[in-house]
């Protein structure tokens, strides 16, 4: 299961299916949030800053062993990456009524890539993961 699981997260095998994975995941949490009366079902389950970490989490973590480069520009990339997707997120619920764009999710959503990153960079320099 172990083996499984290494080759579908951390091998090149599969890299390109994480990159295209995470660019789908994000239009999904976009046309998600975008629904009337989702953000107030999924707050029942978990906060904002609980929801918006995992998720933006998780798109860093796709995102990073989907690239190509060295674990410093593959870090650099997935933050990035995840700054324009928060942004791009918050913009599209400003024109919403139900819903508000607020900096303070965008800085969550920073702030989760950023840790993230941190800890694929250490994981990836210190142990060699096989293409």
């Amino acid at each position: 299961m172990l083996k499984l699981l290494h080759t579908l997260f951390l091998t090149s095998d599969h890299a390109r299916l994480r990159y295209w994975g995470a660019m789908t995941l994000f239009a999904l949490i976009v046309v998600i949030g975008s629904i009337p009366g989702a953000r107030a079902d999924a707050a029942e389950v978990a906060s904002g800053i609980v929801l918006h970490s995992c998720a933006y989490a998780v798109l860093a973590f796709l995102i990073f062993t989907g690239s190509r480069g060295v674990p410093a520009q593959r870090a650099i990339k997935s933050v990035l990456t995840i700054a324009a997707f928060g942004a791009i997120d918050e913009f599209v619920q400003s024109f919403l009524p139900y819903r508000h764009g607020a900096v303070s999710d965008w800085v969550v959503d920073c702030t989760a890539a950023v840790l993230m990153a941190t800890v694929m960079w250490a994981l990836w320099t210190t142990r060699k993961v096989p293409a």
